[in-house]
C-alpha cells in the first residue's frame, strides 16, 4: 500500500458503465460520483452517449465522456476507449458492467492507472474470474453474499470489499405530511392497510407474486407498485384477470419515491434473484416499515438487524398472506419502533457509511482529495 499524502491536484475518479438503461446500478454510479465530487475529488463518467446515465450525470454538472459503445469484439471501440483514458489520465478507474469492465480494466492496467476498481452489483454466477483477478486492485461488492459467491468462484478474498450502496438517511425518513398527501391523492383510507413496493418493473423483481398475493388478501388490503418498466402491461393484465385491478395502484416512475414510502403501512419486497442489497429495501427500512420479503441471501443481510419482518419463499402465496396479516398486527407507524429501525439501518447502510468505506479504501492506495471541502 501507499502512504496517503494530499495531492497538489485532486485525483480524477472516472467511472465506466456499459448500460443504457436506468435502475439501481446506474443510481449507485451517479451517487458515488456525486459524493466524491462533494468531498473534493474531480470526477468523470465514460458511458454510451445515448444512455440515461449520461443525460442525468450531465444535468448535475458531472463531466460525461460519451463513447459509441463498449464492445469487446470491436477494435474501433477499444481504440476509442484507449485514446479517451490516455487523454484523461485518471487516478481511479471504477468499472461496473461486464463489457466495460473487461475493456476499461485492461486499458487501465496498460495505462498504469494507480487504482482500478471493479464493482459487482448482482448476486449471480460469473462466467469467468479473470476479469476480477487480472485487472482490478479492489473488487467492491454490494453485499457480503456477492463477495462469498465471487470467492467461491476463484476471486481472492483479500481483493474483495463489501460496499453496499449508501442511501440518504435524511431523505428516507418517515413524513406524516407525505403520508397524508399520497394517501389522499390515491384515495387510500386510514382504515386500509397499504402494502407497497418501489422498483423498476423487471422480471427478476418478482412483481407477479405481489399481484397474486393481493388476490388472496381481504379487501381492506390495498397495494401500490411504484415504478415503470417493461413488465407494466403484463402486471396490469394479471391484476385484471385476478379481479384485483381496483385494489392495486400502478403509480409509475416517481422522482421522489421517499414520499411514497411514508404512505405505505407494509413493504413487500418480492425480488427473487440477482439482487445485491436492494436500494428500495434499505429505503423502506430507513422509513421504518415492516417488511415481507422473498428469501434470498442478500436480502437476509439487512433484515437480520431488525425485528419487524417476515421471510417467505418466492411465490408462496399462502405464506405471504399470513406474513402480511401478522405484520399488519404490529403498532402502525409507531415512532419508537421506526426511530430504532432507522438508526440501526442508517449506521450500516446509510450514505455516510458508504462514503467512509469508499474514502478509506482510496486512502490505502494513496488516493486522497487535495483539499477537503469546508
Amino acid at each position: 500500500m501507499v502512504d496517503a499524502q494530499p495531492m497538489k491536484q485532486s485525483p480524477l475518479v472516472v467511472h465506466t458503465e456499459w448500460s443504457r438503461s436506468w435502475g439501481g446500478q446506474e443510481i449507485r454510479v451517479l451517487t458515488e460520483l456525486r459524493e466524491m465530487r462533494r468531498l473534493g475529488f474531480r470526477v468523470a463518467l465514460i458511458v454510451p452517449r445515448d444512455s440515461v446515465l449520461a443525460r442525468r450525470a450531465a444535468a448535475e454538472g458531472i463531466a460525461v465522456h460519451g463513447v459509441s459503445t463498449f464492445a469487446k469484439l470491436n477494435l474501433a471501440s477499444w481504440w476509442e476507449l484507449y485514446r479517451l483514458i490516455r487523454a484523461l489520465k485518471p487516478t481511479v478507474v471504477n468499472t461496473h458492467s461486464s463489457e466495460d469492465s473487461w475493456m476499461a480494466g485492461a486499458i487501465a492496467r496498460l495505462c498504469r492507472i494507480p487504482l482500478i476498481v471493479r464493482t459487482r452489483h448482482v448476486l449471480a454466477p460469473i462466467s469467468s474470474a479473470l476479469c476480477y483477478t487480472l485487472f482490478p486492485h479492489v473488487v467492491f461488492t454490494c453485499s457480503a453474499a456477492i463477495a462469498d459467491q465471487l470467492v467461491a468462484q476463484g476471486v481472492p478474498r483479500e481483493k474483495t470489499a463489501v460496499l453496499s450502496t449508501g442511501n440518504d438517511e435524511a431523505r428516507f425518513r418517515f413524513s406524516p405530511e407525505n403520508r397524508r398527501k399520497i394517501r389522499q391523492e390515491y384515495g387510500i383510507g386510514e382504515d386500509e392497510v397499504l402494502v407497497g413496493n418501489v422498483g423498476f418493473l423487471r422480471h427478476y423483481k418478482g412483481h407477479p407474486f405481489i399481484v397474486k398475493t393481493a388476490a388472496a388478501m381481504p379487501s381492506q388490503y390495498r397495494f401500490m407498485l411504484v415504478g415503470g418498466g417493461d413488465e407494466l402491461g403484463k402486471l396490469q393484465a394479471q391484476a385484471e384477470a385476478l379481479g384485483v385491478a381496483d385494489r392495486i395502484v400502478f403509480a409509475g416512475h416517481q422522482e421522489q419515491p421517499e414520499q411514497f414510502f411514508s404512505a405505505f403501512d407494509l413493504f413487500f419486497f418480492s425480488s427473487n434473484e440477482a439482487e445485491g442489497v436492494s436500494q428500495s429495501l434499505i429505503q423502506s427500512l430507513l422509513n421504518g416499515l415492516p417488511v415481507l420479503a422473498s428469501r434470498i441471501p442478500s436480502t437476509m443481510e439487512p433484515l437480520s438487524h431488525i425485528e419487524d419482518y417476515r421471510l417467505v419463499e418466492y411465490d408462496d402465496v399462502p405464506a405471504a398472506s399470513q406474513g402480511l396479516a401478522e405484520l399488519a398486527q404490529l403498532p402502525r407507524r409507531d415512532p419508537e419502533r421506526m426511530e430504532r429501525q432507522h438508526r440501526i439501518i442508517a449506521e450500516r447502510y446509510g450514505l455516510q457509511g458508504m462514503v467512509r468505506i469508499l474514502t478509506a479504501t482510496y486512502a490505502r492506495y494513496g488516493v486522497v482529495a487535495a483539499q477537503q471541502p469546508d
